[in-house]
């Protein structure tokens, strides 16, 4: 099976214009996007996915041994730059896909122009010297709480994700979200986006960087965008003055002006 129809990829926009593709983070779909991907119509080739256990992607190629590592995903999405042939790519990557682009920018170097990092996190547990937001034992309770009954911490968690309590359809559409996602590949893909450590790929980024930060998110505060945009030779960090994890949701305008203030230079 092609990339095409194994991640079920939607090319819009200028044929011949430069390509950005998005990245949608855990427990979404490309659907996610849809606020956001369409400002770029006029002007780029749009390319949207679905990462494997996601949304319409072909479950059958979820491979454990590949997609055990934050890498696998990454190896994914060259296999789509090399199959639609694309150069000079913008990577927009949303929360474990900003990591995911990381990996895939320092691979192959020469086919990105730009990365855009939405809520990154190379590690969500403390450290020392690191500021993650998360403790060891939160994490471990997490995935604890999410192996013994993924539906019923998609419903407790997705709300405190998404933030924004007063717009409570947000947190609904995460929910249902995380409930389309495979929950046997999503509760492996949490195991490997949780326990991830990527801060020493961070140093391996060549190409600009740009960081999009909510003011507060309880994934990913403040104190970890701006460890990743000081970790990123030359990377910019622009903190929107919006809550949650998501701000292609609940702040879709602030979330596109910031994107397209960066790659259209």
């Amino acid at each position: 099976m092609d990339a095409v129809a194994r991640h079920r990829i939607r090319v819009s926009g200028v044929p011949d214009g430069q390509p950005i593709v998005f990245a949608h983070g855990y427990g979404c779909d490309q659907h996610m996007w849809r606020l956001v991907a369409p400002h770029f119509e006029d002007a780029y080739r749009v390319i949207t996915f679905d990462h494997v256990g996601a949304g319409g992607s072909d479950l059958a190629s979820y491979d454990p041994e590949r997609h055990g590592s934050l890498q696998g995903y990454a190896d994914d999405v060259l296999a789509i730059v090399h199959e639609l042939g694309l150069e000079d790519v913008v990577l927009v990557g949303h929360s474990v896909s900003a990591m995911v682009a990381v990996l895939a920018a320092v691979a192959e170097p020469d086919r990105f122009d730009k990365l855009v990092l939405v809520g990154p996190s190379p590690r969500y547990i403390d450290d020392e010297g690191y500021t993650g937001g998360f403790s060891e034992a939160d994490i471990t309770e997490l995935l604890g709480s999410l192996d013994s009954n993924y539906l019923g911490w998609s419903a407790a968690i997705a709300p405190a994700i998404m933030g924004n309590a007063d717009r409570q359809e947000l947190g609904a559409e995460l929910t249902e979200s995380f409930c389309r996602t495979d929950p046997e590949i999503a509760r492996r893909f949490a195991h490997v986006t949780f326990l991830s450590d990527n801060r020493a790929d961070l140093a391996g980024v060549t190409v600009p960087t740009l960081v999009v930060q909510c003011r507060d998110d309880i994934i990913a505060p403040v104190a970890v965008g701006e460890y990743v945009r000081d970790a990123i030779a030359g990377a910019e960090l622009v903190v929107l003055d919006a809550t949650g994890h998501c701000p292609h949701l609940s702040a879709p305008e602030a979330t596109t002006a910031a994107i397209a203030a960066f790659v259209g230079r």
